[in-house]
């Protein structure tokens, strides 16, 4: 079992503040300030260009991802590290297509988050007018599923709601019908269970500043089945996914396996970081995290609809079918969000009115989500968010 007092008090937390956004960031790892400066004094700055050999720097992708790989059931050696979401999703849409001749049609749902359906779409506009991105909602997308299909693009958990879809049916339903899928983990990893081998999903990604704490801009990673390792073509062809970087062949050769989807110099600062946080996540179960946040959020709702009547339940209810975050409908909900933000319960807002609430185990306990309640109703009740300054728009929401 997992100790949650153990693993609360290795985040560094500002005093009088309860963070339910770790959906969108985590906080800081306290030991990732040290381990951070300590690589840039003791080998950055001691070992400059020979870090990347002496300081093994260019082997943490593969080792880091092997980390997350435990977290959402990955094979060994199927999972690496490097670049942003969006470029992992161009990655594993364009090989899969490449592995699917003959379709033309990438089916997705609309409670997808947005940058999945640019990275599908702009892809598929350089492919010609032949290709289709198809979307639907998210309740019809196992019906949707049907032969002319190339690939199923899904992020599991909804960014705005929480509502999660079932991913070994889908894979399932997906596989029958010679659909190749791709899953976005973006609010799966760290805040639910993931058995990718277990499905037989063909590609996932995801990110890792949400729930797996590396830190604003820490990077991507990128699974591949074994199944498709060997034969799957990188769109992007960089020069870490060669099969020989350094020797600088003008000729591209796609690396062994996992290898190959590499693409860009490994960010070595933000990775540094996420080993803080995977210190942390190493002595977590998953399966108990989960049955913990489940009754965070049970209690979440409880208390809110008992004492917030204007609120709205938007999430699924059942936590069968909801991921590790609660979100209410309110028609003022980003002014209702700013004004509980300045007493000190950090969420944020998805237009057009949801107010979303994360909730991570590791940091949030029972006596967190009382406090917040209590600072939640006091500003629905009271009106408070019915003031000039909560309803001037800030960039991030």
């Amino acid at each position: 079992m997992t100790d949650f007092a153990a693993t609360k008090a290795m985040f560094d937390l500002p005093e009088g503040v309860i963070y339910l956004d770790g959906n969108s960031l985590g906080p800081l790892p306290r030991a990732a300030k040290e381990r951070v400066g300590a690589m840039m004094q003791d080998e950055w700055g001691q070992m400059l260009i020979t870090g990347w050999n002496r300081a093994g720097w260019m082997d943490k992708p593969k080792a880091l991802g092997d980390r997350i790989g435990r977290l959402i059931g990955a094979e060994p050696g199927q999972v690496v590290m490097g670049d942003t979401l969006s470029i992992k999703v161009y990655q594993a849409v364009a090989s899969a297509l490449e592995l699917n001749p003959g379709r033309k049609v990438v089916l997705s749902d609309n409670g997808n988050f947005p940058t999945d359906l640019y990275m599908a779409s702009g892809l598929l506009k350089s492919l010609g007018p032949d290709y289709e991105l198809r979307v639907v909602d998210p309740e019809d997308v196992e019906d949707a599923i049907t032969e002319d299909i190339a690939v199923l693009m899904i992020t599991e958990v909804d960014y705005r709601t929480g509502r999660k879809h079932d991913m070994k049916a889908l894979t399932a339903k997906a596989h029958a019908n010679g659909v190749l899928t791709v899953w976005d983990l973006a609010h799966s990893a760290g805040a639910i269970p993931v058995d990718l081998a277990g499905c037989k999903a063909d590609f996932a990604v995801g990110c890792t500043y949400k729930y797996l704490n590396g830190g604003p801009g820490a990077p991507a990673f990128i699974y591949v089945s074994p199944r498709h390792a060997g034969a799957a073509r990188p769109a992007l062809s960089g020069w870490l996914g060669h099969e020989a970087p350094f020797a600088f062949d003008l000729d591209y050769r796609p690396g062994q396996g996992i290898d190959r989807m590499r693409v860009g110099t490994p960010p070595i600062l933000q990775l540094t970081a996420l080993e803080a946080a995977m210190d942390i996540w190493d002595k977590a179960d998953m399966d108990s995290v989960r049955a913990k946040s489940i009754d965070l959020c049970d209690l979440f709702i409880a208390e809110v609809e008992r004492t917030c009547p204007q609120l709205e339940l938007a999430s699924p209810r059942d936590p069968a079918f909801r991921g590790s975050q609660v979100s209410f409908k309110f028609d003022e909900g980003y002014a209702a969000m700013q004004a509980v933000i300045a007493r000190g319960v950090i969420g944020d807002f998805r237009a057009p009115d949801i107010m979303r609430f994360g909730f991570t185990p590791l940091y949030i306990d029972e006596g967190d989500v009382r406090a917040a309640v209590e600072i939640i109703a006091d500003v629905m009740t009271n009106a408070l968010w019915d003031r000039p300054e909560y309803m001037v728009r800030h960039a991030v929401t």
